[in-house]
């Protein structure tokens, strides 16, 4: 489902268009609402918010592949091909239960645009095949990845290039040797992309507290700010038992 264009009820009153994060709604010279389709990324804000006061704004279903931007607009719809709702996994707040990156790896997440400004799935391409060129192995559960065809290469569908998105998140890993050539791969790819992107990274802790990736971008000039993120309740099922 999805929202469809502003109905003939639209009284008007410009109530919705503060609620647009990409100005995709103006006011017609008849005084009437209307919806840039190029603009909107179908985040379902200006429906979620109960502003109109006739109720001008209703859903409908929408076609592939413009259902994307609604599966990356909105973290209350689930990716039909993943099941995980957003725009990437939670792998890097839960790898202390998955152990999915091991102590000679890094997890990296690539959050690419942001709500006011958007990303082209071109733009993306553009991320994920420098990458690949490095010789990353990408997140087979993120929903970026399911879109590739070409894991390999990471090239996309095609049929998706031109869909405007609020933002996603490509992940993946790679030995923590690596690193440079990743952070490199990342400084290099910026400079031709139409919109932002942020890096965030994962590395399993040694005993006495030092990370080896976080000494690897100290010595490349990389600052970053290290924290640690917990999702509270998780725990493997071994220490719940042994808690009773």
């Amino acid at each position: 489902m999805g929202v469809v264009r502003i109905t003939d009820r639209c009284v008007g009153c410009a109530q919705c268009i503060p609620y647009c994060p990409h100005e995709a709604i103006s006011i017609t010279e008849s005084r009437k609402a209307i919806i840039d389709e190029q603009k909107c990324t179908e985040c379902f804000v200006c429906y979620r918010a109960y502003v109109c006061p006739v109720d001008a704004i209703e859903e409908s279903k929408l076609g592939w592949p413009r259902t994307l931007r609604l599966a990356f607009g909105s973290v209350l719809r689930v990716h039909e091909e993943t099941g995980i709702p957003g725009r990437g996994t939670e792998e890097m707040k839960t790898n202390d239960v998955t152990g999915r990156f091991k102590p000679e790896e890094v997890g990296f997440s690539v959050d690419i645009g942001r709500p006011g400004l958007g990303t082209t799935f071109v733009d993306v391409e553009k991320v994920t095949t420098a990458m690949a060129e490095v010789g990353v192995e990408f997140e087979p559960m993120n929903p970026v990845t399911f879109l590739m065809k070409d894991k390999r290469k990471g090239l996309l569908r095609d049929d998706i290039k031109r869909e405007l998105i609020h933002s996603c998140v490509a992940e993946f890993k790679t030995n923590v040797e690596n690193t440079p050539k990743v952070i490199n791969a990342l400084q290099e790819v910026a400079k031709r992309i139409d919109t932002v992107f942020s890096v965030g990274c994962c590395s399993v802790t040694k005993p006495d507290g030092s990370t080896q990736v976080k000494a690897i971008l100290d010595q490349i000039g990389i600052q970053c700010r290290p924290n640690g993120k917990t999702n509270i309740g998780l725990g493997r099922p071994l220490f719940h038992q042994e808690v009773r």
